[in-house]
């Protein structure tokens, strides 16, 4: 072989090599991708359950508060 055509041939080698690493670099970056947008999914729905679960709460307990002062104002008997 002359130098040129090993040259040629480096090269075509070095490319394929090249380009089966970039490849493989894509497909990790997009997998990256689809996890990130999966857990941004998953805290999106966690925070809606928490603040439902909140706001529940926080509708629940002026009920309760209302009543403890019905019971606790003072009209107690003798």
């Amino acid at each position: 072989m002359r130098d040129s055509e090993r040259d040629a041939e480096a090269r075509r080698r070095a490319e394929a090599v090249l380009a089966q690493r970039k490849k493989q670099e894509d497909e990790v970056l997009e997998q990256r991708a689809k996890e990130r947008e999966a857990v941004a999914e998953k805290v999106a729905r966690l925070r809606e359950l928490r603040l439902a679960k909140e706001a529940a709460e926080a509708q629940a307990k002026p009920k309760t508060q209302g009543a403890a002062r019905w019971r606790n104002s003072g009209t107690r008997g003798p």
